[in-house]
């Protein structure tokens, strides 16, 4: 009787530990996934976007690029890149009910719509 018991206790400290292991890998492999989100700025622009095309021939006269780091992201044809830009602009509070506006700049905490608000955010960010 006193075997059984004492089998059970151990029984149910090691099922303890096993669970308590779990949980703590569970809750780190969570906290320590890579996010599929890009981190700093970001340029959401569309493949067949003239605003976009003007952007982007600003962009590469000016070596932009070789002054300011950002992210590009295509949204007329992916659309994980498109929610990305959704969640952008609604943490600013644009309103999206006729679309995803594109050229869109994400600075890290502001939006920037339209080819030339852009330019002149990068120009300034260049000097």
């Amino acid at each position: 009787m006193l075997n059984n018991i004492l089998q059970n206790k151990k029984t149910l400290v090691i099922s303890i530990i096993v669970v308590f292991t779990l949980v703590i890998a569970g809750v780190w492999m969570f906290l320590n996934q890579p996010s599929s989100e890009p981190i700093g700025m970001i340029l959401f622009y569309g493949d067949t976007c003239s605003h976009c095309a003007n952007l982007e021939d600003f962009i590469v006269k000016n070596k932009i690029e070789d002054k300011v780091k950002f992210t590009r992201l295509e949204v007329f044809n992916n659309q994980d890149n498109a929610n990305i830009l959704v969640s952008k602009a609604q943490i600013c509070k644009i309103d999206l009910s006729q679309g995803a506006p594109v050229p869109f700049f994400w600075d890290g905490k502001t939006c920037i719509i339209g080819d030339q608000a852009i330019m002149d955010f990068m120009q300034n960010k260049a000097k």
